[in-house]
């Protein structure tokens, strides 16, 4: 059924928003940049697809496949190597086949850095933020910081660093989950969204940090026994809010994982994603930095007290 007319509020609290951030990095004096919506390559994450479109101009352009982003990441860290410094994008992004009441193929996505930082010293600010966005609704929360071993340790009893495969899977048997082809990481990724992530309290903050080597996508790992991703995640009340690292540098690093995402995507008889060569020709120049990605509807969503993403949306996917 279509709706009449988009909700005025929802648009209404979507300005103030966009008006807060934009005063907040203001403020810090970081600065807001605008980067290509489609790209001569794509994302490599096996468990994100992309949408890709044909040029149908002079060949003289370049590649004829353009894929349209899912982050801005790739081209913010181009600039920071190019020495634009402390910079952030507020911006559409694209992922396909992610529908439904909670998402929508196309959303705005928040994505910043901060240079000579660790993923430490961004969780405070992205905190901060959220603090901030839900101060200007009269709201509070309280902050609960964990590692990630330390949280599954104190709600599941389980040690997600060293217990067996199927210690993970017993606290799931209820879900009939078909675990062909699930690995290890899947599986703790279940137990976050199935058992531990339902429970977060509604006006609580939730910040998880330094996760297993294995699920470091582009965040450095720092040795140690076990090594860690220096990455987080930030939660309110049940929903994923935002994903940072402490950046990765290493061009050599970097094009092993696109390799390896590429590996898992033919295994899985998923289509093979153009690496950004691009990007990894200044990675090495990338100065020590952390970013972090937040998705703004879910922000909204936590702000309106809604679990439907279109009532944020002016007009959600299938009326578009």
């Amino acid at each position: 059924m279509t709706r009449e007319v988009p909700s005025v509020a929802s648009l209404q609290l979507r300005a103030r928003l966009y008006a807060l951030i934009r005063a907040f990095f203001a403020e810090r004096h970081v600065l807001e940049v605008e980067t290509p919506i489609l790209s001569a390559a794509g994302n490599t994450e096996p468990n994100i697809q992309s949408f890709s479109t044909h040029f149908s101009g002079h060949v003289d352009a370049g590649a004829r496949e353009r894929w349209l982003r899912t982050s801005p990441e790739h081209p913010l860290k181009r600039l920071l190597a190019a020495g634009i410094g402390d910079c952030y994008e507020l911006g559409r992004v694209f992922r396909n086949g992610e529908a439904g009441g909670r998402h929508n193929p196309e959303f705005t996505m928040l994505e910043w850095y901060r240079l000579g930082w660790d993923h430490r010293r961004l969780m405070e600010e992205t905190i901060a933020l959220v603090e901030a966005a839900l101060a200007m609704l009269g709201r509070r929360a309280e902050v609960l910081i964990e590692s990630y071993r330390q949280l599954f340790l104190d709600e599941l009893g389980i040690d997600p660093l060293h217990a067996p495969i199927d210690e993970l899977r017993a606290p799931l048997a209820g879900f009939g989950i078909n675990p062909d082809d699930l690995g290890r990481d899947d599986w703790l990724d279940l137990l976050i969204t199935h058992k531990l992530q339902p429970s977060f309290p509604r006006d609580r903050i939730t910040l998880i940090h330094d996760y297993p080597a294995t699920q470091c996508a582009l965040a450095r790992i720092r040795p140690g026994d076990p090594p860690l991703a220096e990455r987080f995640e930030l939660y309110l009340g049940r929903y994923e809010l935002a994903n940072g690292y402490h950046e990765l540098n290493d061009a050599a690093e970097q094009r092993w994982r696109f390799e390896r995402d590429n590996a898992v995507r033919r295994r899985r008889g998923l289509r093979e994603i153009p690496i950004d060569e691009h990007l990894l020709g200044v990675l090495d120049a990338l100065p020590d930095c952390a970013g972090v990605a937040l998705g703004v509807e879910r922000l909204l969503m936590c702000l309106a007290g809604t679990d439907a993403i279109a009532d944020v949306l002016a007009f959600p996917f299938n009326q578009a």
